[in-house]
């Protein structure tokens, strides 16, 4: 069923925090939220730094109707087990079904939402509430995999969104860099903020911005330009976007998901900008070694030295610009491909394994690095297809990438015990 969500008296309420299910709203208990100070996570007085993953079908996988509960809860005791207790999760989907965009979607059109879908999520919350496990929200995405940019674009009348896959990337990158110079654009993609961040768990009753489970809410998946003149509209987006979250949310933290230099059009000033604000409480990074030509297909296990060096180069240039202004740094996407290119689950990794080993080394030894989510998770999914198509398993590699090239399965038994290490590794400085 699909129903046409308003931002109601209730909504109002909430933002207020002054609505309730019933009777009055306990006050939540603030020391299970995670805050930050003098440049560390903590979670109470404890300092938290944490090994993670990206999950991004978490919510999907807990529709009742288009998941897998049962699925789910095997993996979350699965990375439970291997000592993974944050998960980087998109909140669902935009736009209509087209070829590499991930199914079912949560907002068709402006404002309407799957029912099912809110569910799921609501479902998902419970399920890490009761595990005490913490999630990254990401309400956008500047991929085309899940809508995002391009949805709310086509929603304002620029035409048919292209796919990269299909019309070619430049194509693309032409038609999404009008998002952050698009009044209507952005305005619809923040009353989708305000609807999600001020929704109400169905199965618990509590506002989202009571959940333990939520560590932060994140702007979009690297959110970008695409062009130089879109540069300052992409900073005051974010900006604009994270104080909406600010005002309705003031127990959970905020961030932006960018990728770093690379995804500000290559201006390490930008990311720095965009990270000073007041309204935005750490910073992120991502990695892709084999996405940016640091090794080739042939040279996934060879090259793994220059991976390495590029690696912490890429963490040493941002860390020296967010240091001075005592914010955590995450590198909250890091992904390398099978050897060989392969897909299949325990398929060998050596040149993952090596890499993983190395990056886990910096994060233990650099103090620069605060958490870190690996990229992804696919845990029991079985693919069928290089390609994702309908009714096969959700895998950490999304609809439009090579099924199950960077996701870490749980029968790959080297990169389990890696990061079984590390997590072991993290528990002497969370203290």
């Amino acid at each position: 069923m699909r129903r046409l969500l308003f931002i109601t008296a209730c909504f109002i309420a909430v933002c207020m925090g002054a609505c309730s299910s019933g009777s009055k709203s306990q006050q939540p208990d603030k020391t299970d939220f995670v805050t930050v100070r003098d440049g560390e996570f903590y979670i109470g007085d404890s300092i938290y730094r944490f090994v993670g993953t990206n999950f991004w079908y978490g919510a999907l996988l807990a529709s009742e109707e288009y998941g897998d509960r049962q699925r789910l809860s095997k993996e979350l005791d699965k990375l439970q087990e291997t000592g993974i207790n944050n998960l980087r999760i998109l909140v669902g989907g935009d736009g209509k079904p087209a070829p590499s965009h991930i199914e079912p979607i949560l907002q068709s059109e402006p404002g309407v939402y799957n029912d099912t879908l809110l569910a799921g999520l609501d479902y998902l919350l419970n399920e890490l509430e009761q595990r005490g496990m913490k999630a990254v929200l990401y309400l956008n995405n500047a991929w085309e995999w899940s809508g995002g940019y391009g949805a709310y674009l086509e929603w304002t009348g620029h035409g048919k969104a292209p796919i990269p896959g299909v019309d070619g990337y430049q194509a693309y990158v032409n038609y999404v860099k009008q998002f952050v110079l698009s009044d209507s654009a952005k305005a619809l993609a923040l009353n989708h903020v305000r609807n999600i961040v001020g929704r109400t768990n169905s199965i618990t009753g509590k506002p989202y911005t009571e959940s333990p489970a939520i560590m932060a809410w994140q702007v979009a998946n690297e959110p970008r330009a695409f062009s130089a003149e879109g540069k300052k509209a992409l900073a005051d987006w974010i900006r604009t976007t994270a104080r909406t979250i600010k005002e309705i949310d003031t127990n959970h933290l905020v961030s932006t998901g960018s990728e770093g230099k690379y995804g500000c059009e290559s201006d390490l000033d930008l990311w720095t900008e965009i990270h000073s604000y007041p309204e935005i409480d750490y910073a992120n990074i991502h990695i892709w070694p084999y996405n940016w030509n640091w090794i080739t297909p042939q040279t996934v296990v060879e090259d793994g030295d220059n991976a390495c060096a590029m690696t912490l180069a890429y963490i040493n240039e941002h860390f020296e610009r967010i240091s001075p202004q005592g914010k955590p740094l995450v590198l909250e996407e890091f992904g390398y491909p099978r050897d060989s290119m392969a897909i299949a689950p325990g398929s060998p990794t050596k040149g993952r394994d090596r890499y993983y080993e190395y990056v886990f080394s910096i994060i233990r030894d650099s103090g620069k690095i605060n958490g870190s989510n690996f990229w992804g998770w696919g845990g029991y999914a079985n693919p069928q297809h290089r390609t994702w198509q309908k009714g096969d398993d959700y895998s950490g590699d999304p609809a439009q990438e090579d099924q199950g090239l960077n996701s870490v399965f749980a029968t790959d038994s080297g990169t389990i015990e890696i990061i079984k290490n590390f997590s072991r590794d993290l528990k002497s400085i969370n203290r």
